[in-house]
């Protein structure tokens, strides 16, 4: 299911003329096919967020209040980006921004 998404993308970054896309590198880098270099980079996505979680429970310097916004920002890129391109295609995600106003988070 995922990779169907992450192929579309990749074809339309290619018929656009972009420079390479990051799955293309990581192919051409490791020398692997398309849906290894996929499983690759989903793998790399979910030890990051395992990273960030570990880190956001650990004491620091840094206000919280800071690194909450770091956290926001990058929950975003990841329901925007993480399956296919939002930001180009802004009516996949479209559902996810109305649910925020019409079902608000009470804090």
């Amino acid at each position: 299911f995922f990779s169907f998404f992450f192929f579309e993308q990749m074809k339309e970054e290619q018929e656009r003329a972009n420079v390479a896309t990051g799955l293309d590198c990581y192919m051409k880098q490791h020398g692997v096919s398309k849906q290894e270099a996929i499983v690759e980079l989903y793998k790399m996505i979910e030890n990051a967020w395992r990273d960030i979680n570990e880190e956001m429970l650990k004491p620091t310097a840094i206000s919280m209040k800071l690194l909450i916004r770091v956290l926001n920002l990058s929950r975003i890129l990841d329901v925007v980006y993480k399956y296919v391109d939002g930001y180009t295609h802004p009516e996949i995600i479209k559902d996810h921004v109305i649910s925020l106003f019409e079902d608000p988070i009470r804090i």
